[in-house]
């Protein structure tokens, strides 16, 4: 018999990671905390940083201050290079941790669903170095466009591709046209003319998820802000000057040299060596108390967990959160003596903002749109967001925008900036020479 405490390995500093530790933080277990960022990204704010309407301080805080004062837990800035659940251990590039219980709250990573073309001339939205690629590569556009004579070469530099119309490919092409619109309107009057947006989806409408009349006002509200919206069409090839997609009406080419990839998502792929059963879309099929079937003690929550249900819970930060704090009372319970008890999902609703006073929500079991929905989506926004000063900061910007119609964050600094998320996936990057600059 031995006195020695349990020990829980936690991976991913995501709202699945997060809130396991906060359910663990009175427990009798050392914890180990590991992600390969030392910030806590706010993800459902992303495409706004990528919009250049909230810097990248305002949705990102320190995971050692978010955890400061929990003494029962340590973390360790580190990348995941092997997860064994065999022999109960997880190897870094900053050592190997043995494990009593582990947590895998890794999330997903941008899906190119073999698409050619996407890796090398498309932009994710997945990582705070997404959303920062992505704005710089906006912006510099526009500094590119300012000395180019012909129109025609104009009108391929600002062209703009978003590709998927989920809540994230919605929200962000809202945002990329109310900057375009607003303030980079005022800043390149002589170029202005010449943008365009395209919206395309590969299913016949958007907000797949939600209700379809939310859908359809979606739809209405981004082609009253002149945007151009494509139902039903597919991907085919992505290029350096558009996208090939295909549609019941053969195929199309859309014209545009930047396209932004929000179309889908796979598991993280530090667990596809792990010998854990991973189905489709690289997810881990887990049973109704979020364990692992033949792995006693392997948690897998938020969005890289699926349960073979009819209706599995979204891949939602709330998903993410009510996964980890049942991971976190499960793994107590376990070690008590007790049956760790189903994973049971409490529906609190889907949402996504469209612009100004737009919004689409599903809430409380009725549908919103406009204004009122709007509200909901700052007011739980705000809530949810981790930190008094991100909260400050972030309101201080809405209320900058909605007053003044303007946008802080547009400022280009020389510096070039890898490609986070498709460079370290197979098949290469992007490596583009004519954008150095890095958004602040």
């Amino acid at each position: 018999m031995t006195d020695r405490r349990a020990r829980v390995v936690i991976l991913g500093a995501g709202f699945g990671g997060l809130w396991t530790a906060r359910a663990l933080r009175r427990a009798s277990v050392d914890v180990t905390f590991t992600d390969r960022n030392n910030f806590h990204t706010f993800l459902p704010l992303l495409y706004q940083v990528g919009a250049a309407e909230l810097e990248p301080f305002a949705i990102a805080r320190p995971v050692r201050t978010i955890i400061r004062g929990q003494r029962n837990l340590r973390f360790l800035h580190a990348t995941v290079t092997l997860v064994d659940p065999r022999r109960k251990v997880v190897h870094t590039d900053r050592g190997v941790h043995g494990y009593d219980y582990l947590v895998l709250a890794l999330g997903t990573v941008a899906f190119d669903f073999d698409v050619p073309g996407v890796r090398e001339h498309s932009y994710p939205l997945k990582t705070l170095e997404d959303g920062i690629t992505l704005r710089s590569r906006v912006l510099s556009r526009f500094e590119t466009a300012m000395h180019e004579p012909d129109r025609d070469r104009r009108r391929g530099i600002l062209g703009f591709l978003v590709i998927g119309g989920g809540p994230t490919g919605v929200e962000y092409a809202g945002a990329l046209s109310e900057l375009v619109r607003g303030p980079l309107a005022r800043d390149y009057p002589d170029v202005v003319e010449d943008v365009s947006i395209t919206l395309l989806e590969g299913s016949d409408r958007l907000l797949g998820a939600m209700p379809e009349d939310l859908g359809r006002y979606a739809r209405k509200r981004l082609e009253r802000m002149g945007l151009v919206v494509r139902c039903g069409a597919f991907a085919q090839e992505v290029g350096p000057d558009g996208v090939v997609v295909a549609a019941d009406d053969g195929e199309q080419r859309f014209g545009g040299e930047t396209v932004a990839w929000t179309a889908g998502v796979r598991g993280a792929p530090e667990v596809a060596s792990s010998g854990l059963p991973v189905g489709r879309g690289g997810l881990v099929e887990v049973e109704d108390t979020l364990q692992v079937a033949g792995f006693p003690g392997v948690f897998v929550v938020g969005d890289l967990a699926h349960m073979a249900i009819d209706d599995p819970p979204p891949q939602l930060a709330q998903t993410a959160m009510q996964g980890g704090e049942h991971a976190g009372r499960a793994i107590i319970a376990l070690e008590e003596g007790r049956e760790p008890g189903k994973f049971t999902y409490r529906d609190k609703g889907m949402m996504a903002v469209i612009g100004r006073n737009a919004a689409a929500a599903r809430v409380f079991g009725r549908n919103f749109t406009g204004f009122p929905a709007w509200w909901l989506w700052l007011s739980i926004h705000i809530v949810y967001l981790i930190g008094f000063r991100n909260r400050f900061a972030v309101l201080i910007n809405w209320a900058w925008g909605y007053i003044l119609f303007e946008r802080v964050a547009r400022i280009l600094i020389p510096m070039r900036l890898r490609d986070p998320q498709w460079s370290h996936q197979a098949g290469g990057s992007r490596g583009d020479s004519a954008d150095q600059g890095g958004a602040a």
